[in-house]
């Protein structure tokens, strides 16, 4: 049975949770059933032939034989820097476009960040550089920045503080947005509801674990020989963190694969823990989460998506 005929009760239906809960292929089984389309909020799913370290499994998107239309993916060539900015305007131009065409807009991604930026009330601005705070920063070391950083804003991984250039860049942003209040342009206004699934934190280190090895098996290290065979350098590549960053210390010989294995492993746990602390952290700041039991099976859980969404 399909709701295709259905009002819509929100404008965007957010799918979302902690690493390796099977995110994505939910949200592609409900928009199927509500004839929608997906918006990613994956901050490293926009890149080209960055696959299998991003869990971007095509397949996922395919219920009952049909491609699910899916936005926000496969965008840019690995090297490019992408940043929350430019995520908040390709979303509301994927949004408007969705809605145009009076389909549901389900957006699905782990990335904290990006899902605030896309309910946000606020549009993110261009920075420009700014050469005098720079050359201030210049005498901080990297952890003095991060505490910079750490009381201008949450800090929800460790993408924008493993790098000093990108560190920088954000205190230079949060800068900005603090001394241009007025320059905020209106954002659009329209309904949204978020489910996020979860399970005890013992079985998601399991989930990950089990996910990281079945990974690895289907060719996650080739995955990271044929980019940098591309021309990427090894410090771009880091720059991606987690998988990109510990299986290219492990295919340029910095590291052994034991180690490697197990350092990864490791940075995903505290990965999707720090997931957890962000969703908590946006409960708190009035953003209703509604929870759903990952141990259910996909159709109960939209069943109960649907429910709540018509209630």
């Amino acid at each position: 049975m399909t709701h295709q005929n259905k009002p819509k009760a929100f404008d965007l239906i957010v799918i979302t949770g902690p690493t390796a809960t099977g995110k994505t292929r939910l949200a592609a089984e409900l928009a199927h059933q509500l004839n929608g389309e997906i918006i990613s909020a994956d901050s490293r799913q926009i890149y080209k032939g960055m696959d299998i370290g991003t869990g971007k499994d095509l397949a996922d998107y395919i219920v009952d034989g049909n491609m699910i239309p899916f936005h926000l993916v496969d965008l840019y060539n690995p090297g490019y820097e992408f940043n929350v900015f430019e995520f908040q305007n390709h979303f509301l131009k994927a949004f408007e476009h969705i809605q145009k065409r009076g389909k549901q807009a389900v957006m699905c991604g782990g990335t904290g960040l990006y899902i605030e930026a896309a309910l946000a009330k606020y549009r993110l601005l261009r920075v420009p550089v700014n050469q005098k705070l720079r050359k201030e920063l210049e005498q901080y070391t990297q952890e003095e920045l991060t505490e910079k950083l750490a009381k201008m804003r949450p800090l929800h991984n460790t993408t924008d503080t493993g790098d000093r250039r990108r560190l920088v860049r954000a205190i230079e942003i949060e800068t900005y947005n603090h001394e241009h209040p007025e320059k905020s342009t209106p954002y659009p206004d329209f309904s949204h509801i978020i489910f996020a699934l979860n399970f005890p934190r013992s079985e998601i280190r399991e989930r990950i674990t089990s996910r990281l090895k079945k990974r690895l098996e289907n060719g996650m290290t080739e995955e990271v020989e044929q980019l940098l065979k591309n021309g990427l350098k090894p410090e771009q590549l880091k720059f991606y963190g987690l998988e990109y960053k510990y299986i290219t210390q492990y295919v340029t010989g910095e590291i052994g694969y034991e180690e490697m294995f197990s350092k990864l492993n490791t940075a995903i746990h505290q990965f999707a823990k720090r997931q957890m602390t962000w969703f908590r952290r946006m409960e708190r700041n009035d953003f209703k989460i509604h929870w759903i039991d990952g141990h259910l099976t996909n159709k109960e859980k939209i069943l109960q998506i649907i429910q709540t969404i018509e209630k």
